[in-house]
């Protein structure tokens, strides 16, 4: 029988990320670098208002949307943070997480043969939700731009049958950001194209350089822009699944749909935790972020010491170095860094064929582990 499943999910792989994650489990005494799991405690108001919610017995459904005051207090969010205007009644629905907001997203504007153009190396979901939407995804190559998706490249493979550009920024796993200049020469070639964008901006409390600066607070993108984020990153909040998308109404009413028949609603008691994250916790990434900052530069340091070649993270919490020199692919690499060194980081194959040569270390870890994991890298490089 199993000749009668849907070919579009036979022909997307399981997360290499995750491949590689639970193939390590079977290691013993393994320093992992390989998950983006903040190592921070989700806030204590927060944990309190999900107690609270669960002593009021506030676990019924919601509006399929989320509770209105917590899309009231994702508006003042994104307002306050990046000048984003969006009406918490029928632009903003809460997800399941950010991963579900890009799902509905892509289900809602993607139909079969559409071509969504993205950067290479990119996180592996977008890849497998393209693909079971029916469409085709276009990898474009940034090894050569920093790993920045260029209004070049981008005019380079427009083509009548392109849909969708997504823009994952800050990115996963790269670390680099887009600076305004960089949004807005890509406006300039997508304002007069019939051609959606879908912007993550998951890690958009985590930018090292700068502030954020979102495609849709341009005039002219924001009637074709889909926003993604989330708690999840800025809040140390993964395990809680929210997410929230924000969109003009037309295309928000119809992700709607989609999003009401996949969970009908996030959860009730995660949405309250949520609630009180983005009020009395807006500003709860700051200090996280500070954390960070140090972990990077510590960790980009050690890894030009040992020769590595690897771009400054201008946001998120990952490193991308090259592994080239060591005349062998990221898999095998990685594998025997796990067996050799007991340090366990991500095959940049994971991220598409443009990530082979590298691989990704996230330092959303202690400074004692990066630091221990660091050590033995190194002696793994000087043997």
């Amino acid at each position: 029988m199993e000749h009668l499943i849907n070919p579009n999910v036979k022909d997307i792989q399981f997360s290499g990320i995750r491949q590689f994650f639970n193939m390590v489990s079977e290691y013993e005494d393994v320093i992992s670098l390989t998950i983006g799991q903040p190592d921070f405690s989700t806030p204590e108001g927060v944990k309190e208002a999900a107690k609270l919610a669960i002593d009021e017995d506030l676990t019924t459904y919601t509006h399929n949307a989320g509770l209105l005051s917590l899309r009231e207090a994702v508006a003042h969010f994104i307002k306050s943070k990046y000048g984003l205007n969006y009406n918490p009644e029928d632009e903003i629905i809460v997800t399941a997480g950010a991963s579900q907001a890009i799902d509905i997203a892509i289900r809602t504007i993607i139909e079969s043969g559409s071509e969504v153009i993205l950067p290479g190396p990119a996180y592996p979901s977008y890849e497998a939700l393209i693909k079971l939407a029916g469409g085709v995804p276009v990898f474009v190559d940034t090894r050569e731009t920093g790993f920045k998706l260029t209004a070049e490249q981008i005019k380079d493979h427009l083509t009548e049958k392109t849909r969708c550009i997504i823009l994952p920024y800050p990115s996963n796993p790269t670390g680099c950001t887009l600076t305004k200049q960089d949004l807005k020469e890509i406006v300039d070639v997508l304002k007069d194209e019939e051609v959606f964008v879908l912007s993550d901006e998951v890690y958009s409390e985590l930018v090292f350089k700068g502030s954020h600066q979102s495609i849709a607070s341009f005039p002219e993108m924001k009637e074709k822009t889909i926003v993604v984020n989330g708690i999840s990153k800025s809040h140390s909040m993964t395990g809680w699944r929210i997410g929230f998308v924000c969109a003009p109404a037309f295309i928000a009413k119809y992700m709607l749909k989609v999003h009401q028949y996949s969970v009908a609603c996030a959860s009730s008691i995660s949405q309250y935790a949520a609630l009180e994250a983005l009020t009395k916790g807006i500003n709860s990434a700051l200090t996280m972020k500070h954390e960070y900052m140090k972990r990077m530069h510590y960790g980009l340091k050690r890894l030009r010491f040992l020769g590595f070649d690897v771009n400054e993270p201008t946001g998120a919490f990952y490193m991308f170095p090259s592994i080239s020199r060591f005349n062998m692919s990221s898999l095998e690499f990685a594998t025997k860094l796990v067996k050799e060194a007991g340090v366990a980081v991500v095959p940049g194959s994971a991220f598409s064929k443009y990530g082979e040569g590298y691989v990704r270390l996230s330092f959303a870890y202690s400074m004692e582990t990066l630091e221990e994991a660091l050590n033995r890298i190194e002696q793994f490089v000087n043997n």
